[in-house]
């Protein structure tokens, strides 16, 4: 430690020995904005988690109680996860669903008896899961996987009409709003006002290839000011789900190649802002050209993937794309929020299309995304892992602030013998160059909210946390709020991010202190139900504590 490190510690130690009952306010220190980030400079770690948990893990959500939830379909057969006690009403007693407990790498397994693949999800503001369609049995089933009773309630022919391959946005009130889907020009909400309610969205049809579709798994964003954010093929929109309008058309995507299922690329919201709460901007990066489809399809010639980005900002008077390159054309990756704020781009290949066996050269080196940095200097290469993550591969942020990677499975069955890409069922983590150890003596610890861990909107939270070696001079203090996705198909939906304001900053000890956060100020912003709140000490992360965002008032009954 230097001189000056020596002094700036002890001036701290006197000041709290000053001032023991009501602490020290060193906001003015640690949370201006002219506070900087320590670059972290590893290219990250991959961990093996489990190299089997039995099945593919083709769809996932992290629920508030640090456990995935994770599933593929029961429509081709048996799975390599046995029930110990097999349920009466299962026929070959495995299982096509699991929890996975992310502290104590435990799997168990659970009865699923309709058909989700290739379905869409939303995590509730209770904390449950509400997961609709799917294919066959599962097409128009919605099931309710409960946080209390850890299982499935299923409710067949719930939906208005078959959804495969749609897409879920939860609304502010806590409503889930349900788009497209194969042959599904239209969207629908759950609960429905009125059974079987429908709506048109001719959108949908404007931008199905009749020969591809590539507008399946649309990209969904809920936007600050309660509009729609909705992409397909190359297009997109601000609409109205209140009115049930399109409030307004957004320019092509440029380059006429579609971003959507089967050319499959991803999409993210970049962090949110409670200081200028009205500004919103998506980032869509990936893809297939067109016509890589059917050359995959029927030809078995797998076109290079997309290489390119575009950014947009559709809270803008005119919004226009501005276009970037990646280091490395990547279809069916995904984008994950780390809390750091940067996009962790993962998973995929580098030619082909989503599809049975449609894809070649897996991308195995993840790429870390800067949004904040000047262009032309925002990606960076990570290191690679030794798993091909090709079609029906997820990914998503758990609590520790690592990146659950798993599934994989481009045959019709599960395949392990004699393929280029064999099914894959382990689970295992990317942990981001901030998890480096050597940055520990810089991380927050021991964060609590509350209790109750829960607040409303505007309202302020005190967020207590400890630093080993302290806080250090010129470092910033940041809490940020987190959404945690539904990944599937390289969609993760209702992933988003808000940075909240740090209004005080007190020191507790010489380890410990308090930080006053404003959470979120509407449901717009941050739809009510469960965060994981990160505290970030010059841009090292915390593990996440999960608060709920309440709403008053009363919600839908599901």
């Amino acid at each position: 430690m230097t001189l000056s490190s020596l002094l700036f510690f002890s001036l701290l130690l006197l000041l709290y020995t000053l001032q023991p009952t009501s602490g020290n306010i060193l906001s003015s220190l640690f949370s201006s904005p002219t506070a900087t980030r320590k670059s972290p400079s590893t290219a990250g770690e991959w961990r093996l988690l489990s190299s089997s948990i039995g099945i593919v893990a083709m769809h996932m959500q992290l629920l508030p109680d640090n456990r995935l939830l994770t599933f593929d379909r029961t429509d081709f057969g048996l799975s390599n996860l046995t029930f110990r006690d097999c349920p009466y009403y299962f026929l070959d007693c495995t299982a096509h669903s699991l929890l996975f407990d992310i502290s104590m790498n435990t799997i168990t397994p659970l009865p699923l008896q309709s058909d989700p693949w290739c379905s869409s999800a939303a995590l509730l503001p209770n904390g449950s899961l509400l997961q609709t369609g799917g294919f066959n049995t599962g097409d128009r089933s919605v099931r309710l996987f409960s946080l209390f009773s850890l299982s499935w309630n299923e409710q067949p022919y719930s939906l208005a009409v078959r959804r495969w391959y749609a897409s879920n946005q939860l609304m502010p009130d806590g409503t889930v709003i349900i788009v497209g889907g194969r042959r599904e020009f239209n969207f629908e909400f759950y609960p429905p006002v009125q059974q079987y309610q429908l709506f048109d969205l001719p959108f949908f049809q404007e931008t199905n290839d009749p020969d591809a579709e590539n507008n399946l798994y649309p990209f969904l964003h809920l936007l600050p000011d309660g509009s729609l954010f909705i992409f397909a093929n190359t297009r997109s929109m601000v609409f109205d789900p209140l009115g049930r309008i399109a409030a307004r058309s957004l320019p092509p995507i440029p380059g006429d190649m579609p971003r959507n299922y089967p050319s499959t690329g991803s999409s993210v919201l970049l962090p949110l802002r409670s200081e200028v709460p009205s500004r919103a901007e998506i980032l869509i990066c990936g893809g297939a050209p067109r016509g890589a489809f059917q050359l995959a399809l029927r030809n078995s010639t797998y076109l290079p993937a997309i290489s390119t980005c575009g950014r947009i900002v559709p809270t803008d008077p005119d919004p226009q794309w501005s276009m970037e390159e990646m280091p490395m054309g990547r279809v069916m990756g995904d984008m994950v929020i780390l809390p750091t704020g940067e996009i962790l781009i993962i998973n995929g290949a580098a030619a082909g299309t989503a599809g049975w066996e449609l894809a070649q050269d897996p991308v195995l080196n993840p790429v870390l995304y800067k949004p904040d940095h000047p262009a032309g200097y925002r990606f960076e290469v990570m290191n690679p892992s030794t798993i091909p993550r090709m079609y029906h591969s997820s990914a998503i942020l758990d609590s520790f602030g690592r990146v659950l990677v798993g599934g994989s499975n481009p045959h019709v069955g599960y395949v392990f013998e004699n393929v280029t890409y064999p099914t894959d069922l382990s689970l295992e983590a990317y942990l981001p160059p901030y998890l480096d150890t050597s940055y520990e003596i810089m991380r927050p610890r021991r964060v609590r909210v509350g209790p109750p861990a829960e607040v409303g909107y505007g309202d302020m939270a005190f967020v207590r946390f400890a630093v080993d070696g302290g806080l250090q001079e010129g470092m910033a203090v940041e809490v940020v709020a987190i959404a945690p996705a539904f990944a599937t198909h390289s969609v993760g939906m209702n992933q988003r991010m808000v940075v909240m304001p740090v209004m005080r900053l007190v020191q507790l000890s010489f380890r410990d202190y308090m930080a006053e956060v404003m959470a979120p100020p509407s449901p717009e912003v941050a739809p009510p139900g469960f965060y994981m709140w990160f505290v970030l000490h010059g841009g090292v992360p915390s593990r996440a504590v999960w608060v709920r965002i309440r709403q008053s008032g009363a919600f839908p009954n599901f």
